[in-house]
């Protein structure tokens, strides 16, 4: 038996969902958390018969007519998969809000249960909402739940009024007679008849002692939290907390503790393996230990950042996070939509890159599924982290600066998509529900950290321990298969491979083959830019970990890797701002749905990387040395080559926008 799981954005759906089924699927307080269907057997915790239950969660939706991709997928789930039951799960909070949706619901004939949910919240404002005279008025049961609650309070009870309606009938209590749906002003007529229908069961339902037009301390709080000006330095300071408790105080503390043990594990197999062959000893100890070793070294940093961003999504900060952003974005023709993606991409990108098919505007859509990649994700941190520690001495700027650097190339990037695309700037409305302030739940959002961590380690094990063991081998033969001696590394497969590509490095102050390897190798995974680098130059336990940010000063890597500070930053934002991962560009590939916006966000991608790795080397070298830097002059020939080519595409949609507007005052 199939039971769907429907319900406005913010409603505790997924919650339910996930304490039913013992899933740990992403919650948040906006729409687009859950961008696509989930399915998972209900556990027999919940019920006693027989029959298997699977529940399936659905994204978000506030009606059945859908607006965007994700209630696309609810409605043609619905209709069309004929689901055996639907839990429509309701916020007890916004009863007239959430019941639009519900009568939309019952009249398709399918058996609905209404889990009034959020009970305990009603509870404590003092509002009643009768259940039993509200089923009588919907015609289906109706059931008060508390999904966060560690009973999970009515659960049970919802599973089992849907188990038990299995085959059966639903009457609805509203019909909406038919209207052409191309007809906006009969729809509007349509969707007014329909809320009036609702508010009118609502005053028979609900009694409340607090009314919301009175302003609350939420309220007030609000009112400083999301002011257009005073909104903006408060994010910055919160932002900053997060990187700094993550990746200078906690995170550097516990991460301390989890080198000592990588290096002494090291130590104890390169121990074991003295008289073993030199290859298996290169493979085993450096490759796949020192380059594996040298990502897991960073695990605490991105386990405690995504500890820190859970805590602020279920306290309800993020959804007014993107309240205040909304207004600049509107500016680069983006909106506070676009702002969410954005927040996600934190974590990883391609969840971030996902949450873009919420946005209804297509081009809209496309843009900001091209330039969420250029927010650094969980991955980037082991290199944000590396060269920080080796060239800044921990500096805590160096994070909060990449994070800064990425906002305003967003910015400038979406500035620059709407130029070339043609698109006017033009007024636009983002409506979000800002959810109730509440202590967030330590619980929940160590489960979070788990699972992304859990998502970070697989990673680690699977694509960076197959690259790295690549690395290796490549490192260690030539092209006639032969071991390649002591000091004659120039001669190895793997040089051979970057020599060529370290060529159009040196402009950017990194033009040797080690780095030009590490740097491709993370176009298949971020974190392999740290791996490889362990393992090229020979550096594993961390890259010397007596010498790496998480223990020391890092003069012994800096010197290592033989780079300027000026040319440390120059590569790393090189490593950060060109295009993300394979598994991200096919996300984003999902999303766009063109090839051609797909190869666009490509180039502008590397052609931004190189662009400011160029710029912050060869201006960084003239301040700090009083002269350019190697290469100036064909690095320069390649950027403007690029700002030519942008400047081109957008004459010509200047042109192409003129001939348009020529043909329509013709006509």
């Amino acid at each position: 038996m199939r039971i769907a799981f429907a319900g406005n954005p913010n409603s505790g759906k997924t919650t339910m969902y996930n304490a039913l089924t013992g899933r740990n699927e992403k919650v948040g307080n906006w729409a687009g958390v859950t961008v696509e269907r989930k399915e998972s057997l209900i556990k027999k915790a919940y019920y006693a018969g027989e029959e298997e239950l699977v529940a399936v969660d659905l994204p978000g939706a506030y009606s059945m007519s859908p607006f965007t991709s994700e209630e696309s997928i609810t409605s043609s789930y619905v209709k069309n998969e004929h689901p055996d039951a639907i839990i429509n799960i309701v916020d007890a909070t916004n009863l007239s809000r959430s019941l639009f949706f519900t009568t939309q619901l019952l009249e398709l004939g399918v058996p609905v249960v209404v889990a009034l949910n959020k009970s305990d919240i009603t509870d404590k404002k003092q509002t009643r909402i009768d259940e039993r005279l509200l089923s009588e008025k919907l015609g289906c049961p109706v059931v008060k739940t508390i999904s966060t609650s560690s009973g999970h309070d009515g659960l049970k009870e919802a599973v089992a009024a849907a188990a038990s309606l299995k085959g059966a009938g639903q009457r609805a209590p509203y019909v909406q007679a038919d209207i052409d749906l191309t007809d906006k002003n009969a729809v509007e007529e349509a969707d007014r008849k329909r809320f009036a229908f609702v508010n009118e069961i609502v005053k028979q339902v609900e009694q409340r002692k607090v009314f919301t037009k009175d302003k609350n301390a939420q309220d007030k709080v609000d009112a400083v939290i999301t002011h257009k000006i005073v909104g903006i330095p408060i994010f910055a300071a919160v932002i900053f907390l997060v990187f700094y408790i993550s990746q200078t105080t906690l995170g550097t503390w516990i991460a301390d503790w989890l080198v000592a043990w990588i290096e002494t594990f090291q130590g104890w197999v390169g121990g074991m393996m003295e008289n073993a062959n030199p290859l298996l000893y290169a493979i085993l100890v450096d490759g796949i230990i020192g380059g594996v070793g040298a990502v897991i070294g960073f695990l605490p940093l991105v386990m405690v950042m995504y500890f820190l961003i859970a805590l602020l999504e279920d306290c309800g900060y993020m959804a007014r996070a993107t309240v205040v952003l909304d207004p600049i974005f509107k500016r680069v023709g983006l909106s506070g939509k676009s702002v969410i993606p954005m927040v996600i991409g934190t974590g990883c990108a391609i969840p971030g890159v996902m949450a873009s098919r919420t946005i209804r505007n297509e081009r809209e859509r496309r843009t900001t599924a091209m330039l969420t990649p250029f927010m650094p994700c969980g991955a980037k941190i082991p290199v944000i982290a590396l060269f920080a520690g080796a060239f800044f001495a921990d500096a805590w700027w160096v994070s909060a600066t990449m994070y800064l650097v990425g906002i305003v190339l967003i910015l400038l990037g979406a500035l620059l998509v709407k130029r070339i695309t043609g698109q006017k700037y033009r007024k636009s409305f983002f409506i979000i529900e800002l959810p109730e302030y509440k202590i967030p739940s330590l619980k929940r959002a160590c489960i979070s950290m788990l699972e992304r961590g859990k998502a970070y380690i697989i990673k680690a094990g699977t694509i960076i321990l197959v690259c790295n063991t690549v690395v290796q081998i490549m490192q260690t033969f030539n092209w006639q298969f032969q071991l390649v001696a002591e000091g004659a590394e120039d001669t190895s497969i793997l040089a051979s491979i970057a020599h060529p590509i370290s060529i159009l490095f040196i402009p950017l102050g990194f033009g040797v083959w080690q780095l030009a390897a590490a740097a491709v190798t993370g176009f298949i995974a971020k974190e392999n830019v740290v791996g490889t680098l362990a393992v090229v130059y020979g550096v594993t336990n961390l890259i010397d970990t007596d010498e790496l940010a998480l223990v020391g000063s890092g003069n012994a890597v800096a010197a290592v890797l033989g780079l300027t500070k000026v040319a440390a930053l120059a590569y790393l934002m090189f490593n950060l701002y060109t295009p993300p991962c394979f598994a991200a560009l096919g996300a984003m590939n999902s999303e766009m749905k063109s090839r051609k916006w797909l190869l666009g966000g490509i180039c502008l991608q590397l052609g931004t990387g190189y662009t400011v790795a160029f710029l912050v080397y060869q201006i960084g070298t003239l301040i700090t040395t009083g002269s350019l830097g190697t290469g100036f002059v064909p690095g320069l020939v390649a950027v403007i080559v690029f700002v030519l080519i942008v400047l081109w595409r957008i004459r010509k949609s200047d042109r192409e926008f003129a001939e348009t507007y020529s043909l329509h005052a013709a006509a």
